[in-house]
This record gives structure tokens, C-alpha cells and sequence, in this order.
């Protein structure tokens, strides 16, 4: 199974390229950076005035021994300009020191600009996978998971991928070639040396390895909580008109104190262990530097087996290695706590979607016979929502709903829009099972007004087109003279182009349902859901609506849930429900005649 940081970073496959460049320009970094320290032993040999009296050219004896080569051409121009012109000599040392040193640096900068383009592209890519995802999920994922959850994950948890997980991605190659590099360097001045710093480097390691273990679970429990207060932030704005009647204020302020308080707790908790890795690490190489002080200064003052110069250049190559091998020690830290964001986006990248299309699903051009319910049941869970319902519909007629509220009407309408599959019997439209339909042709056959507007912060051009996004000016001009709402949109500060508010917030309900009803109509659906569109309007708004949706319904086929017994008397079938079960069907004349309970239904109605 691929770990997390696997599943994460093949996003960043197109961003190959880049990565190459990255790889290669690290690679220079690592040798320039060892040269920098190497090139230092001319420059002081040339102020102690140590540098060995090389008389001849140095001879190449092949690629294993290119670094002697180097060495001795080295010392030879040195040792044969020093005496005739030692400031001159001075500068060349010097320029040598800073252009290997400047070499390193661009080196080092050109490999960071490439890797900017993976790390960014591969948390853009993950941020797209992230919300086609939540598009594609079906509705009965949504109803189990926050709100806030999902917002934390496509936010929160990808910045913390970007500042904790994949920058490590710059460690990968540059901190180990560095330190190889360094290390051969550092083999060159002195084995058995070397064999002493390398004792050192696992400890260190293993120390800072054992702080950051509990790391990962401790990052858990905060994505959680941001999770949670970021879904009750989401809840007090919705729920204002609800919390300032009841006067819940206070209780909402103790519910929220109580997650943020957790919240700090746990960040506490997080940065405390974290802060103890720097300076763990610090203390651990300074320990490892000082032992190497003493064993190399008495191979310098006792044996003899180093020069003085050749050993300040050797420290400053261990030193060269112990910060690299301090930045992998810590970016083991990073990991544990990347890791935890990655896993929770990873757990919406991976729930499988059970209502995706068949295999060999098929399109479904046109809406042109009839749909029929064939002994379907329901549950949610485990609970039955409907149970044996059977009825046809042909196309054009207008079909019912009626039943109070939990009696299964909505879910049917969510069954023919597949956001559910059924449990047991047959769906069929135009005689396909609807689960081998492809639910992109589905869903452009279908038109829906719920009885609570759904709306977007966008202008009102823009929200009606998305009924038809080819549809011209004139096409939406004309579905909202239809649905009686061309008067107010002509009223407001810039027509069309008003932009109307979070979920329409700016206009009154009869105004937002007048809008829903031209969307609907400039989408021209085949069969058309009508949810109770208008039980949230006052009376002279309900009428403005109604003659909106007597347009919207000529030459439809229809399924209207309403409790307005003036739309229910114009049905070609009417469908009582109770319970999950249909108990009458029929005309409007003939139930009265048949079934008590249409008839009581009747009679609450003319009560209002």
C-alpha cells in the first residue's frame, strides 16, 4: 500500500520537469558546497604562509585521482606566484573562495525556483482533485459529514501539506548529496576522522526521531477541532434569525469557547514537542563539534596526522554535514505532522463514489414514453423511507405528491434524480433502469424548484444562466418575463448585473423563487420536480409564483409536492402517501370518493 506522501506527490508528475531541474541544480549546490570549503585551504596556506613548494606541473593519472590533480595544479600556481606577487596571489585565492561560493548560491537559488513550481502545482492540483471530488460525491455523503469538515480539509490541511509535507520535497535530494559530497571531501583530509564524525550523525537523528512521534496524532486532533469550530461558525451564520429569537446566544458562545479552548489545548501540546526539536538538535551538534575539536586538534598537536589549515577547512565540511543532517532530522518532525493533513484529504480522494456510472450506461437523448416505479423500496441506513411503491407516469402528465411530512415524498423525488439508488425493486425512464443511465444525461433532462431557493453570490445574469450556459441574453430576458420576474430585476441597481448576496440574501423569497423558476426555464427540462415551491411565500407572492410555475409546467412532465390544493386538483395523478407507502392514488375526483385520508387532507387544506 502507498504511504500518504506517495499518494500526495504523484500529483506532481506533470510537474516532472521541473523536478529534474530541481535534481539537477541540487546536485551543484551539494559539489559547489563542498568545493567552497575545499577552496578555503589555498586562501589560508596563502596567509599562514604554508603553501607547499610544488616545483613541477602536476601530472593526471586518471578520474580517481582527479582530486590530487587538482590540488597540486592548484598549489603549484600558488607556490609559483606567491613569492613574485603575494597580493595578487591573495586575490586570485580569494576569488576562487567567493566564486564557488556564489556558484553554490545561484545553484541553490535556481533549484528552490523550480521546486516552487511542484510544490505550488501539486497543492493547486490537489485543491482541484479535492472539489471535483465533492462535486462527483453523492448527496448521502454530504448528510454525514460537516460542512466545516470538508471546508478544513480544502484549506487548512492543504496549506499544512504545503508548509510541513512538501517542503521537505527540497530535502530529498540537496541534504543527502550534500552531505555525500562533504563526506568524500571529508575522507580526502582524513579517514579515520571522518569514521568519528559519522558515529555521531545516527544519535542525533535517533534523538530527534523519538520527539516527533507523537506528532502526527497530536496534528489529528487539531485538524479535527479546526474541523468543528469552522462548522459552528458555519451554523451561527446560517442560524442567526434562530440564535438572536431564542435568545441562544450564550449558548453558542459556550459551544464555541469550548472548541477553541480544545483547540489551544491541543496546539499547546503540538508547538511545545516541536520547539524542543530545534533546539535538541542545536545542543546535539554543538556536542558533536566539540568532541570533534578534541579528537582533531589532538591529531593536529599531538600526531601530527592533519595540518592546521587542512583541519579548520575539515570543521567547516562537518559542519557542513551536521546542518543538513540536522534539517532531515527535522523534516522527520515535518512528516509525522504532514502526514496527518494528508491522510484526512486523501479520505475524501478515496471514498468511492456508489452511485457512479455503470460501465455500459447509456445516454439518455430524450425523455419520450414513461416512468415507471416497479414495487421500489427505500432506506437510509437503516431506517425504511419508502417501502413497495409502484406507479406509471407518462410523458406530459402531472403527477402529485401529497402525505404529511416524513411520508417519503421528497426521497421519491431523489430517487428519479438519482441522488439515492434504490434498495430493492425497479426504476425505469423511457424503460432504462435509471442506475444504467449515464447521470450526466440524467441530469440535463431534469428541472428542480425546492422550497428553499438556492442561490449563488453572483449576479442574476449569472445565476440564471446556469440553467443554459449557451443561452444568449435574449433567451434569459425571455425566461424571466416568463417567470414574472423581469418587473423587480429591471428595479435593481444594475439589472442584471446585480450581484444578489450569499444565497440571494438580498432578495425577498417571492423575488429568489421567481429567479429559481427562470432558471428552470431557460434549462427547458424534459421532466420537471416542483418541492413545495411555494409553502415559504406570503399570499400575493405565492400568486406572482404560481403563475411563474403554470408557465414553467406547460408541456412537462411533472412531480409536484405542494400542500396547495389548488395546484394538487390540476393533476393527472395524485399520489397519497403514509408512511413510505402510497395508500391512495388517483384523480382529484375519484379520491375524494375513495380515500379518507385524501378526503381529511382535503378538508385541513380548505380549513387554511
Amino acid at each position: 500500500m502507498k504511504s500518504s506522501f506517495q499518494n500526495i506527490i504523484q500529483f506532481g508528475w506533470r510537474y516532472r520537469g521541473y523536478a529534474f531541474l530541481n535534481l539537477i541544480f541540487n546536485a551543484l549546490y551539494a559539489l559547489f558546497s563542498a568545493l567552497s570549503f575545499v577552496s578555503l585551504i589555498p586562501m589560508l596556506n596563502v596567509l599562514f604562509e604554508t603553501t607547499e613548494k610544488q616545483i613541477e606541473p602536476a601530472h593526471y593519472e586518471g578520474f580517481f585521482s582527479i582530486h590530487h590533480y587538482i590540488m597540486d595544479s592548484l598549489n603549484f600556481y600558488i607556490a609559483s606566484q606567491v613569492d613574485q606577487n603575494p597580493q595578487g596571489t591573495l586575490i586570485f585565492v580569494i576569488g576562487l573562495v567567493l566564486s564557488l561560493f556564489f556558484l553554490k548560491n545561484i545553484c541553490n537559488y535556481l533549484a528552490l525556483y523550480y521546486i516552487t513550481y511542484l510544490r505550488n502545482g501539486i497543492i493547486k492540483d490537489l485543491r482541484n482533485a479535492i472539489y471535483e471530488k465533492i462535486i462527483t460525491l453523492p448527496i448521502s455523503y454530504f448528510s454525514e459529514k460537516k460542512k466545516g469538515d470538508l471546508m478544513a480539509k480544502i484549506t487548512s490541511d492543504v496549506t499544512e501539506l504545503q508548509i510541513s509535507f512538501l517542503s521537505i520535497l527540497e530535502l530529498i535530494v540537496r541534504e543527502p548529496l550534500t552531505i555525500l559530497f562533504s563526506l568524500a571531501a571529508m575522507l580526502f583530509f582524513s579517514v579515520k576522522l571522518t569514521f568519528f564524525v559519522l558515529f555521531f550523525i545516527p544519535i542525533s537523528g535517533l534523538i530527534i526521531s523519538r520527539i516527533g512521534k507523537k506528532l502526527k496524532s497530536q496534528s489529528e486532533k487539531i485538524q479535527k477541532e479546526q474541523g468543528d469550530f469552522l462548522s459552528l461558525i458555519d451554523e451561527t451564520v446560517n442560524g442567526q434569525k434562530i440564535i438572536k429569537t431564542f435568545a441562544a446566544g450564550d449558548h453558542f458562545k459556550h459551544k464555541f469557547k469550548s472548541a477553541t479552548t480544545r483547540f489551544y489545548d491541543f496546539s499547546n501540546q503540538l508547538l511545545h514537542r516541536a520547539s524542543l526539536a530545534g533546539p535538541a538538535s542545536e545542543f546535539l551538534g554543538i556536542v558533536a563539534i566539540g568532541v570533534l575539536l578534541w579528537y582533531g586538534g589532538t591529531m593536529v598537536l599531538v600526531e601530527g596526522s592533519i595540518s592546521g589549515t587542512s583541519f579548520i577547512v575539515y570543521m567547516g565540511l562537518a559542519y557542513n554535514i551536521l546542518t543538513p543532517a540536522k534539517a532531515i532530522s527535522k523534516a522527520s518532525y515535518s512528516i509525522q505532522k504532514g502526514n496527518a493533513a494528508a491522510e484526512r484529504i486523501l479520505e475524501i480522494l478515496n471514498t468511492k463514489d456508489q452511485l457512479k456510472d455503470a460501465p455500459n450506461a447509456k445516454e439518455l437523448k430524450t425523455f419520450s414514453d414513461r416512468i415507471i416505479f416497479d414495487k421500489v423500496a427505500f432506506r437510509y441506513e437503516e431506517n425504511p423511507v419508502l417501502e413497495d411503491v409502484s406507479f406509471e407516469v407518462k410523458k406530459g402528465q402531472m403527477v402529485a405528491l401529497v402525505g404529511p411530512s416524513g411520508s417519503g415524498k421528497t426521497t421519491l423525488t431523489y430517487l428519479l434524480n438519482r441522488f439515492y439508488d434504490v434498495n430493492q425493486g425497479k426504476l425505469t425512464i423511457d424503460g432504462i433502469p435509471i442506475d444504467q443511465i449515464k447521470k450526466e444525461s440524467l441530469y440535463q433532462k431534469i428541472g428542480m424548484v425546492t422550497q428553499e431557493s438556492i442561490l449563488f453570490n453572483d449576479s442574476v445574469y449569472n445565476n440564471l444562466k446556469l440553467g443554459n450556459p449557451n443561452a444568449s441574453s435574449e433567451a434569459i430576458e425571455a425566461a424571466a418575463k416568463a417567470a414574472n420576474a423581469e418587473e423587480f430585476i429591471q428595479k435593481l441597481p444594475q439589472g442584471y448585473h446585480t450581484i444578489i448576496g450569499d444565497s440571494g440574501n438580498k432578495l425577498s423569497g417571492g423575488q429568489k423563487q421567481r429567479l429559481t423558476i427562470a432558471r428552470a426555464l431557460l434549462k427547458d427540462p424534459d421532466l420537471l420536480i416542483l418541492d413545495e415551491a411555494t409553502s415559504a411565500l406570503d399570499t400575493e407572492a405565492e400568486q406572482q409564483v404560481q403563475k411563474a410555475l403554470v408557465e414553467l409546467m406547460k408541456n412537462r412532465t411533472s412531480f409536484v409536492i405542494a400542500h396547495r390544493l389548488s395546484t394538487i386538483q390540476k393533476a393527472d395523478l395524485i399520489l397519497v402517501l403514509k408512511q413510505g407507502k402510497i395508500v391512495a392514488s388517483g384523480s382529484h375526483k375519484k379520491l375524494l370518493q375513495q380515500s379518507e385520508e385524501y378526503k381529511s387532507w382535503v378538508q385541513i387544506q380548505q380549513m387554511d
